[in-house]
Formats: C-alpha cells, structure tokens, sequence
C-alpha cells in the first residue's frame, strides 16, 4: 500500500484496502502510506487512507508523521484535511522537529497561520533549528518571522545547529533578518 501510495494509485490502493491490506504499515523513506501521499500531494489518496483508518499522528520515516510531511511541500489542502482528522499540530519527530518549523524553514505564511490558528506552540524546542523562529531565520523568511515574533516567538531562545535566531540568521549572512531580530 506504500508505494501504491507513493504513486498516488488511488483506484489500487482502494482495492488493496478492500483486500486486507494494512492501512498503517510502516515502510520507506516517508514512513507509511498516509505520509507517502501527504508528501506527494495525492489528496484523494490521503482521504482514502483516513477513510479506511489510517492513524492521522503516526509517526516514523523522513518527515516523522503526515501533517509534517504535507506541511513540508507546502500542501494547504492536505494539511487542513490532516487537522479536520485530528492531526496533532504539536508532534514532534522527522526532519525539522515539528511541523511548525518546517513551515517556517518552508516560507508557507499561510500555513503557518493555519497551525498557529491550532495551537501550535511557537517556542517549542525541538529539531536541527532548535525552533520555528530559528527555522524562519536560517530559511531567510522575514514575514514568517514577524508574524511568528506577533505571536509570542522568543528571540533569545536557545537551541538547535545555530544556538538562536539571530545566529541562525548570521550564518546565513541575512542582514535584513539580523536587524529584525535586534529590533
């Protein structure tokens, strides 16, 4: 069913289903199917797989769980339908630690407003970035970082590959960001 998935084979994947296949299997790089389809933006697909219960917040593979995974290529449609489902906006696992930071690192404004709109936790700790305002800097994304600054970021905040922001930003050699940091 993975990499039916993958493919975005939507009428064998709904027979496969029909025939017993497991709709949670673990498996490949973006660790089962309902990820697999969430990064690929296949959403008839992703809606099949949650029709037949696939687990909204499993986590595993590349991007750790669906919402990250569908967060990461910056699909609105999926991540809204993964929320509707109970996807939970605070997980934590895969590449960028949450799905908040790889919005941020992603430059996807709009949904990053949508998971904050859900209670994402914009200080959270956790990653390479260390956080989502770390995430925003080093990706170079100005008005995700006033916006999540808006929304209670704490500059000082240490952690992840840079040590804060403002380092991430350094090190990206984004003066403009920089200066907005010092502010």
């Amino acid at each position: 069913i993975y990499i039916v998935s993958i493919s975005g084979l939507f009428k064998v994947a709904e027979e496969m289903l029909e025939k017993g296949a497991d709709v949670n299997a673990q498996g490949g790089q973006y660790g089962n199917a309902l990820q697999a389809a969430a990064y690929r933006g296949h959403e008839i697909t992703v809606e099949l797989l949650l029709e037949k219960g696939a687990d909204v917040n499993a986590q595993g593979g590349e991007y750790g769980n669906a919402l990250q995974a569908a967060v990461y290529r910056g699909n609105k449609r999926i991540v809204e339908l993964l929320l509707e489902k109970g996807a939970d906006a605070n997980a934590q696992g895969g590449q960028y630690g949450n799905a908040l930071q790889a919005a941020a690192y992603g430059g996807n404004e709009k949904i990053v407003e949508l998971l904050l709109e859900k209670g994402a936790d914009v200080n959270a700790q956790v990653g390479q970035y260390g956080n989502a305002l770390q995430a925003a800097a080093y990706g170079g994304n100005e008005i995700i970082m006033e916006l999540l600054l808006e929304k209670g970021a704490d500059v000082n905040a240490q952690g992840g590959q840079f040590g804060t922001a403002l380092q991430a930003a350094i090190y990206r050699q984004s003066e403009k960001i920089a200066e907005l940091l010092l502010e």
